[in-house]
């Protein structure tokens, strides 16, 4: 009797060279972009599998879970991975996996390009000349912020956060940093970074407020109204983290009012969904999730992910296995 091969659900495509690679070990079921963003279609699917290779759209649920009664690995393409109930898959004995470290440096060029695209206005200026708006120089146009001499105040020091601080020294700016712990010392001197304690100190004290930390109890809605507030008027968020880290209510009301002068967006809080009116706010740059979005980094993804579920269904150790959470 011929030997069954296992069975691995990839809830959207990813790119050729990590399905070629799980093929080769794996019969592949490949979702259609936006099929699997319900928990009931996955529930009815799910089944089967012994391993999926999911979204950070996908919703692994104990639900879903408790309906996976073959599936061993649950690997999500990202670095975060609260969409997944990780505490109902070690209890039923399912290993959970992410994609650290691959992203870095595409997300840290990203931050730095997001924030010169807020502070020197590239799509208002560029929206101006598609509409023929443009009929020659102005010595008052489009004035925006330089970065030189600011601070870039930055909640959640972690390996993104310090690509993004690397790149705004180069580009003259302080780096001033909040964070569970203190860095490294080492780290701390190659970036003339000082700690901050509170995100309330830190959002007084910033040109640019920067969120780089994960998505937990503690930093839902670690920025809201009072954070606003306390932010210089002159100052412009960024948010390349997790949506929800952001009362977008809250965030929508502050660029309306001129509570603070702009912000960089690539991360909502209910997506694909995006706050009404976060769509008509001034001086907001608004991007579809897109930070890690390089041929490279995507790839670099998705073998990280694949990889692990090749390792977890040959039976590997876990300590073979370095992306396990």
């Amino acid at each position: 009797m011929a030997h069954l091969r296992p069975k691995v659900l990839v809830t959207e495509p990813i790119p050729e060279k990590c399905l070629t690679y799980l093929n080769e070990h794996a019969d592949l079921h490949i979702g259609k972009i936006g099929e699997f963003q319900r928990e009931d279609n996955l529930v009815r699917t799910i089944s089967d599998y012994d391993a999926l290779l999911c979204m950070l759209s996908t919703p692994v649920t104990k639900e879903v879970l408790e309906s996976a009664q073959n599936l061993k690995i649950v690997a999500n393409f990202a670095v975060g991975y609260n969409n997944i109930d990780v505490e109902a898959a070690k209890s039923l004995g399912i290993k959970v996996a992410n994609t650290p470290d691959v992203l870095t440096e595409a997300c840290g060029d990203f931050a730095m390009g997001l924030l010169m695209a807020v502070t020197r206005k590239f799509n208002a200026a560029e929206q101006y000349l598609r509409e023929g708006n443009f009929t020659g120089w102005e010595p008052l146009g489009f004035l925006g912020m330089e970065l030189r001499g600011k601070t870039l105040g930055i909640a959640g020091m972690g390996r993104i956060g310090q690509a993004f601080a690397h790149r705004a020294r180069a580009f003259g700016m302080n780096i001033a940093y909040y964070n569970r712990t203190k860095v490294d010392l080492e780290v701390e001197q190659a970036l003339n970074a000082t700690y901050i304690s509170s995100i309330e100190e830190l959002a007084e004290n910033s040109d640019v407020l920067s969120l780089n930390c994960p998505l937990t109890d503690e930093t839902h809605h670690l920025v809201n109204d009072r954070i606003f507030n306390l932010m210089p008027q002159r100052s412009i968020l960024i948010n390349i983290s997790r949506g929800a880290v952001v009362d977008e209510t809250a965030l929508a009301n502050a660029l309306h009012m001129g509570t603070i002068a702009g912000a960089g967006i690539d991360v909502f809080e209910n997506e694909p969904e995006v706050h009404s009116k976060l769509l008509t706010a001034p001086n907001c740059v608004l991007l579809p999730h897109i930070a890690s979005a390089t041929y490279e980094t995507r790839e670099q993804i998705g073998m990280l992910a694949s990889k692990a579920i090749v390792s977890v269904l040959k039976g590997e150790a876990d300590s073979n296995i370095p992306n396990l959470i």
